[in-house]
């Protein structure tokens, strides 16, 4: 399933595996790289979706949440559409309710520079914005962290994520 350049992150990753839903789908290459950085600035990571790779330049402690999240982007590109615009209402219920805060860094400052109108024209900024909140909420619920500095969604809307996962993505085979 993964093709691991690192042997320190082996046994990370099957403790990760082991909390989430059965995962499937062609190898995933997994890669060390120092310096790595998209057009906001630097990154712990990045998922190479087309390539079935992700690289890596971020702490040991935060290894497990970024893998989840970087893992939950191929998992997103084959949700199908009809579960994608299901979180996409689930998040769009939390803007219309006033919900600050987000589970994560990468889903936070995209949730802060939308604009009204990204929502109602779904936007290439809603769009990414619903992606990594998706991948934030993954990072939150599979990855073995209880607390995280990023986890800042209030609790009322991490117990409808939670159910939302549960109801759309446990129990499912996840296709990578």
């Amino acid at each position: 399933m993964f093709v691991c350049a690192e042997p320190r992150w082996e046994r990370a990753i099957a403790r990760i595996l082991r909390r989430l839903p059965p995962v499937e789908g062609a190898p995933v290459r997994l890669v060390a790289a120092s310096g790595l950085s998209d057009p906001h600035g630097p990154v712990e990571a990045g998922a190479f979706l087309r390539e079935r790779g992700i690289a890596f330049d971020c702490t040991r402690a935060e290894f497990p949440r970024i893998f989840v999240h970087e893992l939950f982007h191929f998992v997103w590109l084959r949700l199908g559409n009809r579960a994608r615009l299901a979180f996409e209402a689930l998040v769009e219920g939390e803007l219309a309710a006033g919900a600050r805060g987000e589970l994560g860094w990468s889903a936070e400052w995209r949730k802060s520079a939308l604009r009204a109108a990204d929502r109602r024209i779904r936007s290439r900024p809603w769009r990414e914005y619903c992606c990594e909140s998706f991948c934030d909420t993954a990072a939150w619920l599979y990855s073995g962290l209880a607390h995280h500095s990023e986890f800042t969604l209030a609790a009322r809307y991490r117990r409808r994520r939670r159910a939302w996962f549960a109801e759309s993505v446990e129990g499912k085979r996840l296709s990578i």
